[in-house]
């Protein structure tokens, strides 16, 4: 059994990485208004700008780069990764339109599609398989994690010196991380014999994994069960600061007030401290209960999502509705939480479905399905149901319904991880 002492440190700083991964691909969410207003987009447009711009290069460039780590330097890939969507992320900041502004989403789509394949790749080669989903739950908190650095941080560089200054902070780390990782992080392929690269080789064809992962019953079912869940999690995050804004703006303003800060810096923290701190603890408790219930129940890795995904649905739909600004965090928070409960059980049930040679295809394939289902379908759909509500329900009704409405995606998450329980067992081959 590997020491967690051996792989605590890589472990933990490839969690950096996705959080300032996860920082510069959520910041439009808290600027999503002034972004709105300045460019004089509806809301479709603005689902569009936060999901299906950066999608596009995202889930394409995702297999070619995932093919690149089955065989090549993880590490500098991840390297690379980092400064290329850090310096897209910089360029959103100086965009003088909104054609310029998706240019530079699709750009940083394209850096960030390099750094989860090989980091899933690298995780489970260096961590002993009954500590896969916590492993694996811990690199995933690095999701609420940015969330909550990007809303509170974003929120109040916003409320003080624009949006543009929010994404030409967040561009910065990139140059530090990249260097850090290229230095410290250990490949254990080098440290490989040659022979060894050589037999797995013939393994590593593109075209047959692709059709052994669409053959695998199990893998199906737990990519598009992700892929829903996917859905409501992108969909309403992209909208949740325009949701507050239009329907929760008198309360915003009494409280902000109150404290001598701008609602839009206040927002920002309140946000991040309900679904970022909720998910942090979300990850790290669930990926050590999914661990601890896989020792009894090899289905556990999908139970868990089942059991997050069919309660997360309603805690979401009721905080679309209900009238009090904090009632609706704290039913976003615990929402929040149960979301990244279900993470590292998924992809330890994924990975462990196919050979090692073929775990970076794999999670790419995972995240090319959540990315195109999920972050490139959800905001879009959920703007599109806020500007069709709209001329009967108002700007802010319009978006609350067509929130409230893809909720019920949660449900059919929670049915397709369900079914995945009676094949993954017998499926699962390391």
């Amino acid at each position: 059994m590997t020491a967690p002492g051996r792989y605590g440190y890589p472990l933990g700083l490839l969690t950096v990485i996705y959080t300032v991964n996860f920082i510069d691909r959520q910041l439009l969410s808290i600027v999503a208004e002034p972004i709105k207003h300045e460019f004089g987009l509806a809301d479709w447009q603005v689902g569009a700008l936060s999901g299906l711009s950066f999608a596009i290069l995202y889930t394409i460039a995702g297999f070619p780069l995932a093919r690149l780590a089955e065989r090549g330097d993880r590490v500098r890939i991840i390297s690379l990764a980092v400064l290329v969507w850090s310096g897209f992320t910089a360029l959103c900041g100086v965009a003088a339109n909104a054609g310029q502004f998706v240019l530079a989403r699709i750009g940083v789509g394209f850096g960030e599609a390099g750094c989860t394949p090989p980091a899933h790749s690298l995780i489970v080669d260096i961590v002993p398989r009954e500590r896969r989903a916590s492993a694996l739950a811990i690199y995933s908190m690095g999701a609420p994690l940015g969330q909550l650095l990007g809303m509170a941080v974003g929120g109040i560089v916003a409320a003080q010196y624009g949006w543009r200054a929010v994404f030409l902070v967040a561009g910065a780390p990139g140059i530090l991380l990249a260097a850090l990782a290229l230095v410290t992080l250990a490949e254990p392929r080098r440290a490989a014999a040659p022979n060894v690269a050589a037999d797995t080789g013939a393994q590593l064809r593109f075209w047959p994994t692709i059709a052994m992962l669409i053959g695998n019953r199990s893998f199906m079912l737990v990519a598009f069960g992700g892929a829903a869940a996917s859905f409501v999690f992108y969909g309403l995050g992209a909208f949740y600061a325009s949701f507050f804004l239009r329907n929760h703006a008198a309360a915003l303003h009494l409280v902000a007030d109150a404290m001598a800060m701008k609602p839009l810096g206040l927002l920002g923290i309140a946000l991040g401290a309900s679904s970022g701190v909720a998910g942090i603890f979300g990850a790290l408790v669930g990926g050590r209960l999914t661990d601890a219930w896989g020792r009894r129940n090899a289905a556990a890795n999908v139970l868990m999502p089942v059991l997050c995904t069919i309660i997360a649905a309603p805690l979401l739909f009721g905080a679309m509705l209900v009238g009090s600004l904090w009632l609706s965090l704290a039913l976003i928070a615990a929402a929040s939480a149960l979301n990244s409960a279900w993470v590292g059980g998924a992809y330890a049930a994924a990975l462990g479905l196919v050979p090692p040679q073929s775990r970076a295809t794999a999670s790419a394939a995972m995240m090319f399905v959540f990315s195109l289902v999920g972050l490139g379908l959800g905001p879009l759909c959920v703007g599109l149901l806020s500007d069709m509500l709209a001329p009967s329900l108002g700007p802010g009704a319009g978006l609350r319904w067509g929130m409230a409405c893809a909720t019920l995606g949660g449900f059919v998450a929670a049915g397709l991880f369900w079914s995945a329980r009676t094949s993954l067992a017998c499926d699962t081959i390391g």
